[in-house]
Protein backbone atom coordinates (compact mmCIF):
# COMPACT_ATOMS: atom_id res chain seq x y z
CA UNK A 1 0.00 0.00 0.00
CA UNK A 2 2.76 2.29 -0.10
CA UNK A 3 2.91 3.09 -3.39
CA UNK A 4 -0.99 4.22 -3.62
CA UNK A 5 -0.13 7.42 -2.73
CA UNK A 6 1.46 7.53 -6.57
CA UNK A 7 -1.26 5.91 -8.44
CA UNK A 8 -2.83 9.46 -8.76
CA UNK A 9 -0.32 10.30 -10.91
CA UNK A 10 1.01 7.27 -12.49
CA UNK A 11 -2.48 5.72 -13.63
CA UNK A 12 -3.31 8.69 -15.71
CA UNK A 13 0.11 8.93 -17.38
CA UNK A 14 0.26 5.49 -18.03
CA UNK A 15 -3.11 5.19 -19.80
CA UNK A 16 -2.21 8.10 -22.06
CA UNK A 17 1.09 6.30 -23.33
CA UNK A 18 -1.38 3.56 -23.77
CA UNK A 19 -4.33 5.27 -25.97
CA UNK A 20 -1.49 6.63 -28.10
CA UNK A 21 0.01 2.99 -28.84
CA UNK A 22 -1.78 0.69 -31.30
CA UNK A 23 -3.58 -0.93 -31.83
CA UNK A 24 -5.88 1.36 -29.32
CA UNK A 25 -4.78 4.51 -30.77
CA UNK A 26 -6.71 3.31 -34.45
CA UNK A 27 -10.11 2.17 -32.67
CA UNK A 28 -12.46 5.62 -31.49
CA UNK A 29 -14.22 2.59 -29.52
CA UNK A 30 -10.88 1.59 -27.90
CA UNK A 31 -9.46 4.89 -27.00
CA UNK A 32 -12.79 6.04 -25.35
CA UNK A 33 -13.70 2.76 -23.04
CA UNK A 34 -9.59 2.57 -21.71
CA UNK A 35 -10.48 6.61 -20.82
CA UNK A 36 -13.48 5.82 -18.56
CA UNK A 37 -12.27 2.69 -16.80
CA UNK A 38 -9.39 4.45 -16.18
CA UNK A 39 -11.13 7.03 -14.97
CA UNK A 40 -13.30 4.84 -13.08
CA UNK A 41 -10.05 2.98 -11.13
CA UNK A 42 -8.86 5.97 -10.50
CA UNK A 43 -11.64 7.50 -8.40
CA UNK A 44 -11.67 3.79 -7.03
CA UNK A 45 -7.90 4.53 -5.63
CA UNK A 46 -8.36 8.25 -4.79
CA UNK A 47 -11.02 6.77 -2.35
CA UNK A 48 -9.07 3.74 -1.06
CA UNK A 49 -5.91 6.77 -0.33
CA UNK A 50 -8.05 8.21 1.53
CA UNK A 51 -9.46 5.84 3.96
CA UNK A 52 -5.60 4.43 4.29
CA UNK A 53 -4.99 8.92 5.48
CA UNK A 54 -7.84 8.19 7.59
CA UNK A 55 -6.36 5.37 9.25
CA UNK A 56 -3.21 6.28 9.17
CA UNK A 57 -2.63 9.79 9.26
CA UNK A 58 -0.86 11.61 7.02
CA UNK A 59 1.38 9.63 4.10
CA UNK A 60 4.49 10.98 2.94
CA UNK A 61 6.47 9.11 -0.06
CA UNK A 62 10.37 9.60 -0.92
CA UNK A 63 10.77 9.06 -4.80
CA UNK A 64 13.74 7.19 -5.19
CA UNK A 65 14.32 6.74 -1.06
CA UNK A 66 15.95 10.17 -1.10
CA UNK A 67 13.94 11.77 2.14
CA UNK A 68 13.26 15.04 2.73
CA UNK A 69 14.09 18.01 1.95
CA UNK A 70 16.42 16.54 -0.58
CA UNK A 71 14.48 13.86 -2.53
CA UNK A 72 11.28 14.71 -4.59
CA UNK A 73 8.44 13.61 -2.07
CA UNK A 74 4.64 12.99 -2.54
CA UNK A 75 2.60 13.74 0.62
CA UNK A 76 -0.75 12.83 1.19
CA UNK A 77 -3.01 14.48 4.22
CA UNK A 78 -6.64 14.76 4.03
CA UNK A 79 -7.07 18.23 2.06
CA UNK A 80 -4.72 16.53 -1.04
CA UNK A 81 -6.29 13.62 -1.15
CA UNK A 82 -10.18 14.92 -0.52
CA UNK A 83 -8.93 16.97 -4.02
CA UNK A 84 -7.33 14.13 -5.26
CA UNK A 85 -11.03 12.43 -4.98
CA UNK A 86 -12.84 15.67 -6.24
CA UNK A 87 -10.83 15.55 -9.42
CA UNK A 88 -11.37 11.93 -10.07
CA UNK A 89 -14.71 11.85 -9.62
CA UNK A 90 -14.78 15.01 -12.06
CA UNK A 91 -12.77 13.38 -14.35
CA UNK A 92 -15.17 10.31 -14.68
CA UNK A 93 -18.37 12.58 -15.69
CA UNK A 94 -16.32 14.82 -18.03
CA UNK A 95 -14.62 11.73 -20.05
CA UNK A 96 -18.04 10.28 -20.33
CA UNK A 97 -19.25 13.25 -21.54
CA UNK A 98 -16.82 13.66 -24.62
CA UNK A 99 -17.18 10.11 -25.47
CA UNK A 100 -20.57 10.27 -26.67
CA UNK A 101 -18.29 12.04 -30.01
CA UNK A 102 -17.40 15.46 -29.08
CA UNK A 103 -13.45 13.68 -28.46
CA UNK A 104 -13.29 12.70 -32.34
CA UNK A 105 -14.26 16.55 -33.15
CA UNK A 106 -9.75 16.62 -32.69
CA UNK A 107 -7.04 14.91 -32.47
CA UNK A 108 -5.36 13.39 -29.09
CA UNK A 109 -8.20 14.34 -26.87
CA UNK A 110 -8.18 11.14 -24.31
CA UNK A 111 -4.27 10.85 -24.31
CA UNK A 112 -4.26 15.28 -23.43
CA UNK A 113 -7.17 15.16 -21.07
CA UNK A 114 -5.26 11.55 -19.17
CA UNK A 115 -2.27 14.15 -18.65
CA UNK A 116 -4.31 17.13 -17.22
CA UNK A 117 -5.63 14.98 -14.67
CA UNK A 118 -1.65 13.72 -13.94
CA UNK A 119 -0.74 17.31 -13.67
CA UNK A 120 -3.73 18.51 -11.41
CA UNK A 121 -3.22 15.44 -8.70
CA UNK A 122 0.18 16.06 -9.48
CA UNK A 123 0.05 19.47 -8.05
CA UNK A 124 -2.30 18.30 -5.34
CA UNK A 125 0.27 15.51 -3.81
CA UNK A 126 3.20 17.35 -4.33
CA UNK A 127 5.43 17.99 -0.61
CA UNK A 128 7.37 21.11 -2.35
CA UNK A 129 7.39 24.02 -4.64
CA UNK A 130 9.47 23.12 -7.56
CA UNK A 131 7.93 19.84 -8.41
CA UNK A 132 4.17 22.00 -7.54
CA UNK A 133 5.85 24.05 -10.49
CA UNK A 134 6.29 21.08 -12.93
CA UNK A 135 3.40 19.68 -12.29
CA UNK A 136 1.66 22.81 -12.94
CA UNK A 137 3.89 22.90 -16.35
CA UNK A 138 2.07 19.14 -17.13
CA UNK A 139 -1.37 20.05 -16.20
CA UNK A 140 -0.80 24.02 -18.74
CA UNK A 141 0.65 22.14 -21.56
CA UNK A 142 -2.36 19.71 -21.86
CA UNK A 143 -4.48 22.19 -21.40
CA UNK A 144 -3.57 24.61 -24.49
CA UNK A 145 -4.24 21.97 -26.68
CA UNK A 146 -7.28 20.84 -25.24
CA UNK A 147 -8.17 24.81 -25.68
CA UNK A 148 -8.53 24.51 -28.55
CA UNK A 149 -9.66 21.05 -28.94
CA UNK A 150 -12.40 20.82 -32.43
CA UNK A 151 -10.49 24.30 -33.71
CA UNK A 152 -12.49 27.82 -34.29
CA UNK A 153 -11.91 31.60 -34.47
CA UNK A 154 -13.09 31.92 -30.57
CA UNK A 155 -11.07 29.59 -29.26
CA UNK A 156 -7.42 30.45 -30.74
CA UNK A 157 -8.07 33.76 -30.03
CA UNK A 158 -9.18 32.30 -26.21
CA UNK A 159 -5.82 30.34 -26.40
CA UNK A 160 -3.93 32.84 -27.36
CA UNK A 161 -4.31 34.77 -24.18
CA UNK A 162 -4.65 31.98 -21.90
CA UNK A 163 -1.01 30.83 -23.33
CA UNK A 164 0.72 34.13 -23.25
CA UNK A 165 -0.57 35.22 -19.56
CA UNK A 166 0.43 31.62 -18.10
CA UNK A 167 3.75 31.57 -19.42
CA UNK A 168 3.89 34.92 -18.07
CA UNK A 169 2.76 33.52 -14.27
CA UNK A 170 5.00 30.70 -15.37
CA UNK A 171 8.32 33.28 -15.48
CA UNK A 172 7.40 34.74 -12.09
CA UNK A 173 6.97 31.50 -10.95
CA UNK A 174 10.50 30.82 -11.55
CA UNK A 175 11.99 33.91 -10.37
CA UNK A 176 9.99 33.59 -6.61
CA UNK A 177 11.50 30.03 -6.88
CA UNK A 178 15.01 31.76 -7.40
CA UNK A 179 14.74 33.75 -4.67
CA UNK A 180 13.29 31.53 -2.02
CA UNK A 181 15.50 28.63 -2.80
CA UNK A 182 18.95 31.26 -2.67
CA UNK A 183 17.57 32.75 0.15
CA UNK A 184 16.64 29.24 2.47
CA UNK A 185 18.45 26.80 0.68
CA UNK A 186 15.24 24.57 0.65
CA UNK A 187 11.95 24.35 -1.52
CA UNK A 188 10.55 21.71 0.44
CA UNK A 189 7.23 23.03 2.24
CA UNK A 190 8.05 22.11 5.18
CA UNK A 191 11.51 22.69 5.72
CA UNK A 192 10.49 26.15 4.44
CA UNK A 193 8.47 26.10 7.12
CA UNK A 194 11.14 25.61 9.50
CA UNK A 195 13.16 28.07 7.42
CA UNK A 196 11.09 30.71 7.68
CA UNK A 197 10.58 30.48 11.22
CA UNK A 198 13.89 31.29 11.99
CA UNK A 199 14.97 33.66 9.20
CA UNK A 200 17.45 36.42 10.15
CA UNK A 201 16.45 39.94 9.90
CA UNK A 202 19.03 40.68 6.81
CA UNK A 203 17.17 38.03 4.85
CA UNK A 204 13.48 38.79 5.86
CA UNK A 205 12.66 41.35 2.78
CA UNK A 206 13.84 38.77 -0.32
CA UNK A 207 11.75 36.20 1.36
CA UNK A 208 8.79 38.39 1.35
CA UNK A 209 9.20 39.38 -1.94
CA UNK A 210 9.57 35.82 -3.05
CA UNK A 211 6.25 35.17 -1.24
CA UNK A 212 4.36 38.00 -2.88
CA UNK A 213 5.66 36.64 -6.27
CA UNK A 214 4.10 33.57 -5.68
CA UNK A 215 0.89 35.09 -4.27
CA UNK A 216 0.71 36.66 -7.95
CA UNK A 217 1.09 33.27 -9.76
CA UNK A 218 -1.32 31.48 -7.56
CA UNK A 219 -4.02 34.53 -7.84
CA UNK A 220 -3.43 34.64 -11.64
CA UNK A 221 -4.22 30.69 -11.71
CA UNK A 222 -7.05 31.15 -9.63
CA UNK A 223 -8.28 33.99 -11.64
CA UNK A 224 -8.52 36.32 -8.89
CA UNK A 225 -9.00 40.31 -9.73
CA UNK A 226 -7.50 41.32 -11.21
CA UNK A 227 -6.12 38.47 -12.65
CA UNK A 228 -9.07 37.01 -13.81
CA UNK A 229 -9.90 38.69 -17.70
CA UNK A 230 -9.08 35.11 -19.21
CA UNK A 231 -11.51 33.54 -17.51
CA UNK A 232 -14.68 33.82 -18.88
CA UNK A 233 -13.52 34.04 -22.54
CA UNK A 234 -11.39 31.06 -22.17
CA UNK A 235 -13.75 28.82 -20.21
CA UNK A 236 -16.71 29.98 -22.42
CA UNK A 237 -14.61 28.88 -25.80
CA UNK A 238 -13.62 25.92 -25.16
CA UNK A 239 -15.59 22.65 -25.26
CA UNK A 240 -18.14 21.26 -23.10
CA UNK A 241 -15.89 18.44 -21.26
CA UNK A 242 -13.14 20.09 -21.41
CA UNK A 243 -14.57 23.38 -19.96
CA UNK A 244 -16.44 20.64 -16.99
CA UNK A 245 -12.90 19.53 -16.45
CA UNK A 246 -11.19 23.38 -16.09
CA UNK A 247 -13.41 24.20 -13.20
CA UNK A 248 -10.97 22.30 -10.74
CA UNK A 249 -8.21 24.30 -13.05
CA UNK A 250 -9.00 27.66 -10.19
CA UNK A 251 -8.77 25.34 -7.45
CA UNK A 252 -5.52 24.73 -8.17
CA UNK A 253 -4.73 28.09 -7.39
CA UNK A 254 -6.71 28.30 -4.50
CA UNK A 255 -4.93 25.20 -2.77
CA UNK A 256 -1.43 26.36 -3.62
CA UNK A 257 -2.61 29.65 -1.73
CA UNK A 258 -4.14 27.62 1.15
CA UNK A 259 -1.49 25.72 1.23
CA UNK A 260 1.55 27.62 1.19
CA UNK A 261 0.07 30.61 3.17
CA UNK A 262 -1.04 28.33 5.97
CA UNK A 263 2.45 26.54 6.68
CA UNK A 264 5.19 28.19 5.08
CA UNK A 265 3.85 32.22 6.03
CA UNK A 266 1.26 30.74 8.63
CA UNK A 267 1.56 31.55 12.15
CA UNK A 268 4.65 30.26 12.91
CA UNK A 269 6.53 32.62 10.47
CA UNK A 270 6.95 35.53 12.72
CA UNK A 271 7.17 38.83 10.89
CA UNK A 272 6.18 37.39 7.71
CA UNK A 273 2.98 35.83 9.07
CA UNK A 274 -0.18 36.50 7.60
CA UNK A 275 1.87 38.08 4.43
CA UNK A 276 -1.21 37.81 1.69
CA UNK A 277 -3.63 38.24 3.98
CA UNK A 278 -4.31 42.15 3.40
CA UNK A 279 -4.05 41.14 -0.03
CA UNK A 280 -6.11 38.39 -0.40
CA UNK A 281 -9.44 39.28 1.26
CA UNK A 282 -10.37 42.87 -0.41
CA UNK A 283 -9.39 41.15 -4.28
CA UNK A 284 -11.31 38.40 -2.99
CA UNK A 285 -14.74 40.16 -2.29
CA UNK A 286 -13.81 42.31 -5.57
CA UNK A 287 -13.95 38.90 -7.45
CA UNK A 288 -17.08 37.87 -5.75
CA UNK A 289 -18.34 41.38 -6.64
CA UNK A 290 -17.50 41.00 -10.61
CA UNK A 291 -18.56 37.30 -10.80
CA UNK A 292 -22.30 38.30 -9.61
CA UNK A 293 -22.33 41.50 -11.92
CA UNK A 294 -20.79 39.16 -14.77
CA UNK A 295 -24.04 36.65 -14.51
CA UNK A 296 -25.93 39.31 -14.01
CA UNK A 297 -24.58 40.93 -17.73
CA UNK A 298 -24.10 37.71 -19.49
CA UNK A 299 -25.62 37.28 -23.04
CA UNK A 300 -24.75 33.35 -22.99
CA UNK A 301 -25.11 30.61 -20.77
CA UNK A 302 -21.71 29.63 -21.24
CA UNK A 303 -20.39 32.95 -20.26
CA UNK A 304 -22.94 33.06 -17.08
CA UNK A 305 -21.27 29.55 -16.03
CA UNK A 306 -17.87 30.71 -16.36
CA UNK A 307 -18.71 33.87 -14.47
CA UNK A 308 -20.16 31.47 -11.40
CA UNK A 309 -16.49 30.08 -11.64
CA UNK A 310 -15.27 33.75 -10.47
CA UNK A 311 -18.12 33.99 -7.76
CA UNK A 312 -16.50 30.55 -6.23
CA UNK A 313 -13.36 31.60 -6.78
CA UNK A 314 -13.54 35.06 -5.17
CA UNK A 315 -15.68 33.41 -1.97
CA UNK A 316 -12.93 30.64 -1.69
CA UNK A 317 -9.93 33.62 -1.57
CA UNK A 318 -12.04 35.65 0.87
CA UNK A 319 -11.87 32.26 3.02
CA UNK A 320 -8.02 31.76 2.47
CA UNK A 321 -7.69 35.54 3.75
CA UNK A 322 -9.39 34.71 6.80
CA UNK A 323 -6.40 32.04 8.05
CA UNK A 324 -8.26 29.66 10.65
CA UNK A 325 -9.68 26.77 10.71
CA UNK A 326 -13.12 27.28 10.54
CA UNK A 327 -12.72 29.00 7.47
CA UNK A 328 -10.49 26.27 5.52
CA UNK A 329 -13.31 23.46 6.63
CA UNK A 330 -15.93 25.77 4.98
CA UNK A 331 -13.60 25.91 1.67
CA UNK A 332 -13.23 22.91 1.46
CA UNK A 333 -16.52 21.59 1.35
CA UNK A 334 -17.54 24.81 -0.55
CA UNK A 335 -14.64 23.85 -3.62
CA UNK A 336 -16.53 20.16 -3.65
CA UNK A 337 -20.08 22.02 -4.30
CA UNK A 338 -18.69 24.72 -6.31
CA UNK A 339 -16.70 22.71 -8.84
CA UNK A 340 -18.62 19.79 -9.75
CA UNK A 341 -22.34 22.29 -10.46
CA UNK A 342 -19.88 24.55 -12.24
CA UNK A 343 -18.40 21.40 -14.30
CA UNK A 344 -21.88 20.08 -14.98
CA UNK A 345 -23.75 23.58 -15.91
CA UNK A 346 -21.02 23.72 -19.12
CA UNK A 347 -21.85 20.32 -19.54
CA UNK A 348 -25.80 21.15 -19.70
CA UNK A 349 -25.26 24.34 -21.57
CA UNK A 350 -23.67 22.48 -24.22
CA UNK A 351 -26.86 20.10 -24.49
CA UNK A 352 -28.99 23.30 -24.69
CA UNK A 353 -27.08 24.64 -27.55
CA UNK A 354 -27.45 21.48 -29.30
CA UNK A 355 -31.48 21.25 -29.35
CA UNK A 356 -32.27 25.35 -29.62
CA UNK A 357 -30.72 25.62 -33.06
CA UNK A 358 -29.24 28.57 -34.41
CA UNK A 359 -29.70 30.28 -31.01
CA UNK A 360 -27.41 28.15 -29.36
CA UNK A 361 -26.99 28.82 -25.63
CA UNK A 362 -27.32 32.56 -26.14
CA UNK A 363 -30.18 34.23 -23.90
CA UNK A 364 -32.58 34.99 -26.81
CA UNK A 365 -35.52 33.47 -27.99
CA UNK A 366 -35.24 30.35 -29.92
CA UNK A 367 -36.28 26.92 -30.99
CA UNK A 368 -37.50 24.82 -28.11
CA UNK A 369 -35.25 22.28 -27.05
CA UNK A 370 -36.10 18.68 -27.65
CA UNK A 371 -35.78 17.17 -24.51
CA UNK A 372 -37.86 20.43 -22.24
CA UNK A 373 -38.41 18.28 -19.64
CA UNK A 374 -34.97 16.11 -18.67
CA UNK A 375 -32.91 19.92 -19.32
CA UNK A 376 -35.53 21.72 -17.63
CA UNK A 377 -35.15 19.35 -14.45
CA UNK A 378 -31.57 19.05 -14.95
CA UNK A 379 -31.20 22.94 -15.20
CA UNK A 380 -33.28 23.32 -11.95
CA UNK A 381 -31.81 20.94 -9.89
CA UNK A 382 -28.31 22.75 -10.78
CA UNK A 383 -29.34 26.70 -10.58
CA UNK A 384 -30.99 25.66 -6.93
CA UNK A 385 -27.75 23.87 -5.99
CA UNK A 386 -25.61 26.68 -7.40
CA UNK A 387 -27.39 29.49 -5.81
CA UNK A 388 -27.29 27.81 -2.19
CA UNK A 389 -30.50 27.29 -1.75
CA UNK A 390 -31.98 24.66 0.68
CA UNK A 391 -31.74 21.53 0.82
CA UNK A 392 -29.03 21.72 -1.29
CA UNK A 393 -25.34 21.26 -0.85
CA UNK A 394 -24.72 24.98 -1.79
CA UNK A 395 -26.99 26.15 1.18
CA UNK A 396 -24.71 23.86 4.09
CA UNK A 397 -21.93 25.18 2.19
CA UNK A 398 -22.55 28.54 2.02
CA UNK A 399 -24.10 28.41 6.27
CA UNK A 400 -20.39 26.66 6.77
CA UNK A 401 -18.90 30.62 4.84
CA UNK A 402 -21.12 32.47 6.84
CA UNK A 403 -19.84 30.66 9.79
CA UNK A 404 -16.33 30.97 9.41
CA UNK A 405 -16.14 34.46 9.42
CA UNK A 406 -15.72 35.11 13.57
CA UNK A 407 -14.19 39.12 13.15
CA UNK A 408 -16.65 41.61 12.78
CA UNK A 409 -15.16 43.24 10.24
CA UNK A 410 -14.77 40.44 8.21
CA UNK A 411 -18.30 39.34 9.43
CA UNK A 412 -19.69 42.48 8.03
CA UNK A 413 -17.98 42.37 4.61
CA UNK A 414 -18.36 38.75 4.14
CA UNK A 415 -21.76 38.32 4.41
CA UNK A 416 -22.91 41.24 2.36
CA UNK A 417 -20.88 40.02 -0.67
CA UNK A 418 -21.83 36.45 -0.32
CA UNK A 419 -25.40 37.37 0.40
CA UNK A 420 -25.95 40.02 -2.27
CA UNK A 421 -23.76 38.07 -4.92
CA UNK A 422 -25.98 35.10 -4.59
CA UNK A 423 -29.45 37.02 -4.69
CA UNK A 424 -27.92 37.98 -8.04
CA UNK A 425 -27.02 35.07 -9.26
CA UNK A 426 -30.57 33.60 -8.34
CA UNK A 427 -31.98 36.17 -10.42
CA UNK A 428 -29.47 35.60 -13.24
CA UNK A 429 -30.02 32.04 -13.30
CA UNK A 430 -33.99 32.50 -13.79
CA UNK A 431 -33.65 35.28 -16.01
CA UNK A 432 -31.38 32.47 -18.08
CA UNK A 433 -33.31 29.28 -17.05
CA UNK A 434 -36.84 31.40 -18.42
CA UNK A 435 -35.33 32.51 -21.73
CA UNK A 436 -33.72 29.21 -22.53
CA UNK A 437 -36.76 27.04 -21.74
CA UNK A 438 -39.94 29.75 -22.45
CA UNK A 439 -39.09 32.07 -24.74
CA UNK A 440 -39.48 29.88 -27.65
CA UNK A 441 -39.63 31.38 -31.20
CA UNK A 442 -39.12 29.94 -34.69
CA UNK A 443 -39.76 26.18 -36.34
CA UNK A 444 -40.55 23.19 -33.99
CA UNK A 445 -37.11 21.70 -32.15
CA UNK A 446 -35.05 19.62 -34.37
CA UNK A 447 -31.40 18.33 -33.74
CA UNK A 448 -30.33 15.36 -31.89
CA UNK A 449 -31.45 13.99 -28.52
CA UNK A 450 -28.21 13.76 -25.71
CA UNK A 451 -26.44 10.78 -25.71
CA UNK A 452 -26.85 8.54 -23.35
CA UNK A 453 -23.23 9.25 -22.12
CA UNK A 454 -24.10 12.89 -22.18
CA UNK A 455 -27.07 12.45 -20.08
CA UNK A 456 -24.96 10.15 -17.85
CA UNK A 457 -21.81 12.44 -17.23
CA UNK A 458 -24.46 15.36 -16.49
CA UNK A 459 -26.22 13.40 -13.74
CA UNK A 460 -23.05 11.62 -12.27
CA UNK A 461 -22.21 15.35 -11.62
CA UNK A 462 -24.96 16.57 -10.40
CA UNK A 463 -26.14 12.85 -7.92
CA UNK A 464 -22.88 14.91 -5.89
CA UNK A 465 -25.26 17.79 -4.59
CA UNK A 466 -27.53 14.99 -2.74
CA UNK A 467 -24.46 12.90 -1.80
CA UNK A 468 -22.86 16.27 0.06
CA UNK A 469 -26.26 17.00 1.54
CA UNK A 470 -26.70 12.83 2.78
CA UNK A 471 -23.77 12.64 4.21
CA UNK A 472 -23.18 16.20 5.47
CA UNK A 473 -22.02 15.30 8.86
CA UNK A 474 -19.80 12.98 8.11
CA UNK A 475 -18.05 15.43 5.27
CA UNK A 476 -18.15 18.67 7.22
CA UNK A 477 -16.56 16.31 9.84
CA UNK A 478 -13.94 15.58 7.43
CA UNK A 479 -13.02 18.79 6.21
CA UNK A 480 -12.40 20.20 9.78
CA UNK A 481 -10.41 17.54 10.39
CA UNK A 482 -8.64 18.42 7.04
CA UNK A 483 -8.36 22.34 7.98
CA UNK A 484 -7.14 20.87 11.67
CA UNK A 485 -4.29 18.57 9.91
CA UNK A 486 -3.39 21.90 7.46
CA UNK A 487 -2.78 24.30 10.12
CA UNK A 488 -0.88 21.52 12.55
CA UNK A 489 2.23 23.22 10.72
CA UNK A 490 4.47 21.46 13.98
CA UNK A 491 3.11 18.18 13.34
CA UNK A 492 3.41 18.25 9.76
CA UNK A 493 6.94 19.32 9.78
CA UNK A 494 7.65 16.17 12.08
CA UNK A 495 5.97 13.58 10.67
CA UNK A 496 7.95 14.83 6.83
CA UNK A 497 11.71 15.97 7.81
CA UNK A 498 12.03 13.41 11.12
CA UNK A 499 10.39 10.28 9.75
CA UNK A 500 11.33 8.19 7.09
CA UNK A 501 9.27 8.26 4.24
CA UNK A 502 7.60 5.20 2.53
CA UNK A 503 10.69 4.13 0.24
CA UNK A 504 9.98 4.60 -3.98
CA UNK A 505 12.38 1.94 -4.94
CA UNK A 506 11.24 -0.37 -2.07
CA UNK A 507 8.50 -3.34 -3.62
Amino acid sequence: MWHLITAPVLLPMLTALVIMLPPVHYSPMRRRWLSMISAAIQLILALMLLLQVQQQGMLHYAVGNWQAPFGIILVADKLSVVMVCLTSFLALGAISYGSAGEDEKGSFFHPLFQFQIMGINGAFLTGDLFNLFVFFEVLLIASYALLIHAGGKNKTKAAVHYVVLNLSGSAIFLFALAVLYGTLGTLNIADMTVKVAALPAEDMMLVKAGGLMLMIVFALKAAVLPLQFWLPATYSSASAPVAALFAVMTKIGVYALLRVYSSVFGEGAGPLAGLAADWLLPAGLATIALGAVGVMASRDFRKLVANLVLVSVGTLVSLVALQTELSAAAALYYTVHSTLVTAALFLLADLIANQRGKAADRLVSGRRVIQPVLLGGLFILAALTVAGLPPFSGFIGKLMLLQAATEPTSRLLLWSFILISSLLVIIGLSRAGSTLFWRISGSDASGEKAAPLQVFGVCWLLLASPLLVAFAGPLTGLSQQAAAQLYDTAGTVDIILRQPASQGDTP
